[in-house]
């Protein structure tokens, strides 16, 4: 018996009764097609050479579609060889026409390093004199001239295609007059804001392709998602054919959904998931199984790792087989923790969503996905880091005691049967894409009647308004840029920050720099007296240079870690719509531009295994604001008899109840929503619950959540009602409810109350 047959056999025993869902995908063979006819031999042979005689069906139809001038989105599983879906026609028509020029865009700068590497084989193997290169922050000065005139490939990220090649295009005239492909990788990962952004960056990638000439085809490749037509299409303005029959084999995957076990059935308390997914983990690595582990926070992932090392402590003299990776992590730890994983020296990894993507890290044969990530899709991406294409694999999804992930485990049809969600971005979003509107005037003029994602009429009403702001000028029929800045600067792709913390380890007598932060985590992660965990290494922050943006930290060694709160205050700027309430007695719904000001106030000590608060401390830090979309509930201050302290209660469990199933109904991450209470809202002066989006500007999600509330009402009635707890308990009106005093009976009160809307 094999060690992994040994561990599911000790979960079919041992772990029956917290085990909701076993589904198993059975093996699937290969399916094949020859090469196309149009192939080069000398790529034949490069293919033959690497023990490759045919390709996957989805390989051919995706190379023949390109071949064929078509913008194309090929949609396969995790290790399904999309590479060679854009990388065969690309090649071939460099071949052909050697002067083409191709642009290759992915997330992240690991994963472009991963890809070149890749790249470079092939065309070696081919004998081709195809010059490709990596062109990020990261490439020398003395590099660059070169890359702009000699590089057939441009292998990039997003972001320095926004601020260091689109408006510096006349240096880069070479690529621009032959730009015949473009291609985006790992195309799921532009959704919400970070693709509300990028569609803007190919908007402006576009015009300036047009302005030299050119009109680039588009390729595209993406895990499974619903709406992989809509997404590209609305990422690249264009239609886009779609390839989603997979022909690559997979071996037999198992797939459990886990419920760590009831310790107060009273309150409803379950076991921390944190040490159920380590229990699970630890029975993985003591078979020597390579194993990853997925966590949801940076904080999480630390904590975790404290915990496997404890478990499979390093030999004498030896580095640790366990390792952690997450953001924030320097660039050569990650590349050095990614061979690791290829090579076998790393056993087991402990990460963030940072490497659902499609780095190579190797084959594993066991995930562990602590806590529901937030979409079906992601454990989907998750699950499927494990398995190879012979043999079997496991993925286990260890629930924690929110709402959500209790209704995942125990409802495992919607899980398994559920379709992966649809990826939403709303490039239209008047900050995002005002921003860009100036990016793409510094670029180049506008013309009366251009249009930029819009109708020209409103292309032209948002270049009037920059005018009169003097960021441009009109002349005869065009818009200048006439700022002194540089736009492209000031726009961060990936949040409102647009610069990074970096933590300074001061333990030696030289100081170094361990890792960076984005400012918005900064409060909560780095203040001063917090516990930092880095690699399972606990530091101490001395001091917090907010204007030098410097943590500066000290190695120590103690048996806790700290967890702060956030005070938040919300102003409703603009009320956009509003329902009145039926017979003046119900429920009023409300949907607005609110202003958000948080600040961090406290912090906790937690100490390691028990989990229990040991202490406590203040935080003063500057307090951040944020401008985003909103929708409410409003309820009549007599609620007929309801103590005030329940009525607290209701609304804090209404609040949790209605983020999680807002965050279902919406198929987003439950992270791109937060909430606030007000017993007594400036606003409405009635107890209040906003839903606000996570971003500045908001990407769509408080709209469509105030279009579908009744659904998401109703929806959170079911899932309150439908739990087996008394008066409440984490699962269903959350930790912060006032359990057990009165919180669930309120929660139902105010629901049904809300359903009566109109």
């Amino acid at each position: 018996m094999s060690a992994l047959a040994q561990v599911l056999d000790e979960l079919r025993t041992k772990s029956a009764d917290r085990i909701t869902a076993w589904q198993t995908l059975e093996a699937r063979p290969a399916r094949f097609l020859p090469f196309p006819e149009w192939l080069p031999d000398r790529l034949r042979d490069a293919l033959a050479s690497r023990g490759i005689a045919e390709l996957y069906s989805h390989q051919r139809l995706t190379a023949d579609l390109v071949a064929a001038g078509r913008h194309v989105a090929v949609v396969t599983p995790t290790a399904s060889g999309k590479t060679l879906c854009y990388n065969l026609p690309v090649l071939a028509g460099m071949l052909a026409r050697p002067e083409s020029r191709a642009l290759y865009l992915f997330p992240t700068k690991a994963l472009s390093q991963d890809q070149l590497a890749e790249l470079h084989g092939l065309v070696g193997a081919a004998g081709a004199d195809i010059k490709t290169h990596t062109y990020d922050g990261d490439t020398p000065a003395s590099a660059r001239r070169a890359i702009r005139n000699a590089g057939h490939i441009v292998v990039t990220n997003p972001d320095m295609l926004h601020t260091g090649i689109l408006p510096h295009h006349t240096k880069w005239v070479r690529l621009f007059e032959n730009l015949r492909y473009v291609v985006i990788d790992e195309m799921h990962q532009y959704r919400g804001v970070f693709g509300s952004h990028v569609a803007n960056v190919l908007r402006r990638l576009k015009r300036v392709a047009a302005f030299y000439g050119s009109r680039p085809q588009f390729i595209l490749s993406s895990a499974t998602i619903a709406n992989p037509g809509e997404l590209a299409g609305s990422l690249t303005g264009e239609e886009v054919d779609v390839v989603a029959e997979n022909g690559a084999p997979s071996g037999t995957k198992h797939f459990l959904l886990y419920n760590p076990p009831v310790v107060n059935a009273g309150l409803g308390i379950r076991r921390s998931y944190l040490l159920e997914a380590r229990a699970l983990a630890a029975a993985f690595l003591a078979r020597n199984i390579p194993t990853i582990v997925f966590a949801r926070s940076r904080l999480a992932t630390e904590v975790l790792l404290s915990y496997m090392r404890e478990v499979r402590p390093a030999e004498p003299g030896k580095r640790s087989r366990i390792s952690g990776y997450r953001g924030g992590y320097l660039p050569h730890e990650r590349r050095e923790i990614e061979r690791g994983l290829r090579t076998g020296e790393i056993l087991g990894v402990v990460a963030t969503n940072a490497l659902e993507l499609g780095v190579d890290i190797g084959q594993l044969d066991a995930c562990v996905i602590a806590g529901y990530p937030g979409s079906i899709a992601s454990s989907w991406q998750q699950a499927g880091r494990a398995g190879r294409r012979s043999g079997e694999s496991i993925a286990v999804l260890v629930a924690d005691s929110s709402p959500l992930n209790q209704f995942m485990v125990n409802h495992p049809e919607y899980f398994f049967g559920r379709s992966p969600e649809h990826a939403l971005v709303n490039p239209q979003n008047p900050l995002i894409a005002v921003n860009h509107l100036k990016c793409a005037a510094f670029e180049l003029p506008f013309a009366e009647g251009e249009g930029f994602g819009a109708a020209a009429a409103e292309t032209a009403a948002h270049l009037d308004y920059l005018a009169e702001q003097r960021i441009l000028h009109k002349s005869g029929n065009r818009w200048y840029w006439m700022a002194d800045a540089f736009p492209a600067e000031a726009v961060s792709l990936r949040s409102a920050a647009t610069d990074n913390f970096v933590i300074v380890d001061t333990s030696e007598p030289k100081a170094r720099v361990i890792g960076e932060l984005d400012r918005f985590a900064v409060p909560t992660l780095l203040h001063e007296d917090a516990i930092y965990l880095h690699g399972a290494t606990q530091y101490h922050v001395d001091r917090l240079d907010w204007e030098e943006q410097k943590a500066h930290v000290k190695r120590v060694d103690v048996d806790y870690y700290t967890d702060a709160e956030l005070a938040v205050k919300l102003t409703v700027l603009d009320e956009l719509a509003a329902e009145p309430s039926v017979a003046g007695s119900c429920a009023t719904a409300g949907l607005g531009e609110v202003e958000v000001r948080s600040m961090a106030t406290i912090f906790k000590k937690i100490k390691f295994h028990t989990h229990e608060n040991i202490g406590w401390g203040q935080i003063h830090l500057p307090e951040q604001e944020m401008h985003t979309s909103a929708w409410w509930l409003t309820f009549p201050q007599d609620q007929g008899g309801l103590r005030e302290s329940d009525l607290q209660g209701g609304l804090v469990g209404f609040a949790s109840i209605i983020h999680h199933v807002a965050a279902l109904h919406l198929l987003s991450d439950v992270r791109d929503l937060h909430t606030a209470v007000q017993v007594k809202s400036p606003h409405t002066g009635r107890p209040t619950v906003f839903v606000y989006d996570s971003y500045p500007g908001g990407i769509g999600l408080a709209e469509k959540a105030f279009e579908i509330r009744r659904d998401i009402l109703k929806a959170g009635l079911a899932m309150v009602s439908g739990c087996p707890c008394g008066a409440g308990c984490p699962s269903c009106v959350g930790p912060q409810a006032e359990v057990g005093a009165g919180g669930k009976a309120a929660t139902v009160r105010l629901l049904k109350e809300a359903l009566r809307a109109g």
